[in-house]
């Protein structure tokens, strides 16, 4: 079963997210310093990169390490920092082998309360409190994984409504809004960094 999403902005990456949980987790741990697109991008790019449809969790977790580096190195490559994320992504894929054996949906499969899917995302290599919540908003808005209290547990990003991250995009506009919301909300920290540091001087 597909969910139709547009996170990459590109008809063959979204089509893949949409279909694989996989995907979606390492687009989602790649989703740091980087547009958002380039990373929701990038579980397509290693997939054909890799000669398949789809990743595959114990075939990138048993993937050479120099040649997977390499492989996400690769003009135009996966991230602006392809050697440490080609480890991420492998340690991801590592830990979802040993403890779900291969398969990310069973981290949220019959669970019960949107809190301990929360915990089990961020006992995830890579994934702290913040990249937890916006990928449970996620599983909750865009592909029906609504355990109980899964808003609440997800924060200020399970909000109805909200344009806060990548669990809100949808298309073209809502991407331009969330990516309004981030530059206003640097701009606020940023003020709030200069008018601290002004009140030390």
């Amino acid at each position: 079963m597909s969910t139709p999403l547009r996170l990459a902005q590109q008809p063959e990456a979204d089509a893949l997210l949409g279909r694989s949980p996989l995907a979606a987790l390492v687009g989602m741990l790649l989703d740091q310093q980087v547009p958002m697109e380039w990373a929701f991008t990038g579980p397509y790019t290693i997939a054909t990169r890799m000669h398949g449809d789809d990743l595959d969790a114990r075939a990138i977790a048993a993937y050479d390490p120099d040649a997977f580096v390499a492989l996400l190195s690769e003009k135009p490559a996966v991230h602006r920092y392809p050697a440490s994320m080609a480890g991420r992504v492998q340690q991801l894929c590592q830990f979802l082998v040993e403890h779900y054996d291969g398969d990310p949906t069973a981290i949220w499969r019959d669970v019960a309360t949107g809190a301990e899917v929360l915990a089990r995302l961020n006992s995830l290599p890579g994934f702290g409190k913040q990249k937890s919540q916006i990928f449970l908003a996620l599983l909750g808005k865009q592909f029906g994984v609504q355990p109980t209290d899964w808003r609440a547990a997800a924060g200020s990003y399970g909000d109805e409504g909200s344009y806060r991250s990548a669990a809100d995009i949808t298309g073209p506009e809502s991407l331009g809004r969330v990516r309004a919301f981030k530059q206003e909300a640097k701009r606020k920290a940023k003020a709030a960094k200069a008018a601290k540091d002004d009140g030390k001087s």
